[in-house]
């Protein structure tokens, strides 16, 4: 097996460690600080982001060739985008179904990483 065909793998490590990241910093100045959700989870994302964008450049993408100032500008156009539908899934989640912030930005956290990769695969890194 080539190394490239380990990159959907390779992707879903790095997404769970942005992602696990996000969600503990989220819930972190949420409970600890009282910081509300709308407001700890674009700061959570900030957080996250470093790691999302080191990691798929390093690991997920390592045979990409474009340079940082090609490729940082269309990543951050992907989890943008990626993170407004989470934001917007988050909130309708907290106000019109009332779950809890954790359980909510859970699902919002998964739901939204199969379009991130779907778009850093064929866009952002190519």
């Amino acid at each position: 097996m080539r190394l490239s065909d380990w990159g959907p793998a390779r992707f879903v490590l790095v997404g769970i460690a942005a992602a696990a990241v996000h969600y503990m910093v989220a819930l972190l100045i949420n409970g600890v600080l009282g910081v509300p959700p709308a407001w700890a989870n674009p700061l959570a994302f900030v957080t996250a982001f470093p790691v999302s964008y080191v990691g798929h450049r390093v690991f997920s993408f390592p045979q990409a060739r474009l340079p940082h100032r090609q490729a940082l500008p269309r990543f951050m156009t992907v989890a943008v985008s990626s993170f407004v539908g989470n934001q917007a899934l988050l909130l309708v989640l907290l106000q019109q179904l009332a779950w809890p912030f954790w359980f909510a930005l859970g699902v919002t956290l998964v739901t939204v990483a199969l379009a991130t990769y779907v778009f850093s695969r064929y866009w952002a890194f190519r």
